[in-house]
């Protein structure tokens, strides 16, 4: 196992055993330079803040990381405010100023990008707020925590999952496309360079060939379709689409249904999605990666709740930020794939529920499934 990753299991052992107010034991990995609230606060929790940075690129920040972070702070009786930058930076700060002005001791975020979450997270940092990146790590930036899957092993596991597909369908020499998240998305560098590591190998044996290969600003799924349109037209015989999410995996779909080649190009996704799932049933999309996000949220959530109740809570893992050289205390989560197979698994997790998914058409490909 690489260093800094944990299991699911191991990383809520870990949570369980180490949210706690913690001495300056050498072997604790405490927030470096986190102004949290001293311990004389505890008794009055402080509030915690999160900012989503958007509902367009997945719809997993509204229909799951809200909901389960929301279930978490409430459960706890801790005072929360949880807003959604819907992709403006601008939006994106003034949200952080307010919540720090309206008194929250924790924040939480999402950045749209490491230049504008490296500036909110110096901000609140100086003004005494505690600070977590939530899933994207802020290059260069000060969170006293980071807390997310293992990036690069969605990315392998995507590489790995176009492989198995175009192997299942004994592809000769297919030429693959490449349609890669945002280059502003830290996480989205991690992906490529996973499914790269897997990719690159095939293409220097001739096995593959390398074919278009282009990033999605924002990870807008209209631009999304209309540069694979371009791929397309470009290279009419791609033969396999690596696409970075579920959302970028559909754009890709709705153009390759347009010459009546769904089903028959492989596609990847990631987010486990209802329409990545559905696309999947389908036979459209070969499979994604599901990421069980009630963990990462209720991971997230213990750290902030014990940050607003003035402890320092540790992490057993760190994670290097390239830009700045600093060790960031971490937990990190092991993702899944998913295939026709398996969906079942993501359904059974309770991210996805059953009359959701195996709606109209996708009832008897549901029960094919195994989907109960």
């Amino acid at each position: 196992m690489r260093k800094g990753i944990l299991s699911i299991g191991a990383a809520a052992a870990a949570l369980s055993l180490g949210l706690t107010a913690c001495g300056g034991n050498s072997g604790d990995t405490t927030a470096q330079g986190s102004s949290a609230p001293s311990s004389a606060a505890a008794t009055k929790p402080g509030k915690i803040g999160v900012i989503l940075p958007d509902s367009k690129s997945s719809a997993r920040w509204e229909t799951a990381d809200r909901k389960y972070l929301k279930e978490a702070f409430d459960a706890a009786g801790i005072a929360n405010d949880i807003q959604n930058a819907q992709g403006d930076k601008n939006a994106f700060q003034t949200i952080a100023d307010q919540m720090i002005t309206n008194g929250a001791t924790v924040l939480v975020i999402v950045n749209l990008d490491s230049g504008t979450g490296k500036a909110v997270l110096d901000k609140a940092q100086s003004q005494g707020v505690a600070t977590i990146d939530y899933d994207r790590l802020t290059l260069g930036g000060s969170a006293s925590y980071y807390v997310s899957f293992d990036n690069t092993k969605v990315g392998q596991l995507q590489g790995e999952g176009l492989v198995k597909c175009l192997t299942d369908k004994k592809a000769d020499k297919p030429i693959i496309a490449e349609l890669n998240g945002s280059p502003t998305d830290n996480n989205a560098t991690l992906f490529k360079n996973g499914y790269d590591s897997v990719l690159k190998p095939k293409y220097d044996s001739g096995d593959y060939v390398k074919g278009p290969d282009q990033s999605v600003p924002d990870w807008d799924n209209t631009q999304a379709g209309t540069i694979f349109e371009q791929m397309l037209t470009q290279q009419p015989k791609i033969a396999g689409v690596l696409a970075a999410n579920d959302g970028l995996g559909n754009a890709a779909i709705s153009v390759l249904k347009k010459q009546k080649l769904n089903g028959k190009v492989p596609v990847t996704g990631q987010d486990a999605t209802v329409q990545g799932l559905q696309n999947i049933l389908a036979g459209d999309q070969c499979m994604t990666v599901y990421k069980a996000i009630k963990k990462e949220a209720d991971a997230t959530a213990q750290l902030a709740i014990a940050l607003a109740k003035g402890e320092k809570p540790s992490a057993s893992a760190t994670v290097k930020d390239p830009e700045s050289g600093r060790d960031v205390p971490s937990v990190l989560l092991e993702p899944q794939a998913i295939y026709f197979d398996n969906v079942k698994d993501v359904v059974a997790d309770g991210f996805v529920s059953k009359d959701e998914l195996c709606t109209g058409d996708f009832a008897d490909l549901c029960t094919k499934a195994g989907v109960s």
